[in-house]
């Protein structure tokens, strides 16, 4: 099965509340970019005005984008009890 089925196969229940937060400061004066190419979920992106946007209801939790982002503006926590994803195995 290849990973794309895999992933398919996963649950999210979303939180109102966000558990990934960007430091839009910080993000101006990168030029890297690579919480955007690092993140398996594809969640960042940038909107019309340059800043960095992340949907965090498709995330993964695996902190990828935290390590990734080599100036620290990304903070990342397991979402709240209850909510995230699950992972289903077919």
């Amino acid at each position: 099965m290849k990973i794309t089925e895999k992933l398919a196969l996963d649950a999210f229940k979303n939180d109102n509340e966000t558990h990934i937060q960007v430091d839009q400061k910080i993000c101006q004066n990168c030029r890297e970019r690579f919480c955007i190419y690092a993140c398996p979920a594809n969640l960042y992106s940038l909107n019309e005005k340059g800043e960095m946007v992340v949907e965090f209801a498709g995330c993964l939790e695996c902190g990828t984008c935290m390590v990734a982002c080599i100036y620290g503006s990304i903070k990342w926590h397991y979402p709240r009890s209850g909510y995230g994803v699950q992972y289903r195995y077919g």
